[in-house]
């Protein structure tokens, strides 16, 4: 029975710290579009809010032409040569977020 309780309780603490590192965490790009969309759809109903929701949602994304066009136009690019321009394209590239 003792077990069985010290079993329980260490469930449930597990289960607490799980959810209390969940909270945590911050809100990933697309969430945070999401929330600006929903705000700015204000109270919008049916089709007219879907048809928002989908031109406000698209209108941010960038396509890789895009993004390879602004982080080629860093001043940060530009000054780097070799490895160090590969690095810092790659990374620049591999951000979708916007």
């Amino acid at each position: 029975m003792k077990k069985l309780l010290s079993l329980a309780a260490l469930g449930a603490c597990l289960a607490f710290g799980t959810a209390a590192h969940a909270q945590d965490k911050a809100p990933t790009a697309q969430q945070n579009k999401m929330k600006t969309c929903n705000a700015e759809a204000g109270d919008k109903k049916g089709d007219e809010r879907k048809a928002f929701m989908k031109q406000c949602l698209s209108a941010a994304k960038q396509t890789q032409q895009d993004r390879m066009k602004s982080c080629n136009a860093d001043p940060k690019a530009k000054a780097l040569k070799g490895d160090e321009r590969k690095a810092f394209m790659k990374e620049c590239l591999s951000n979708k977020a916007a």
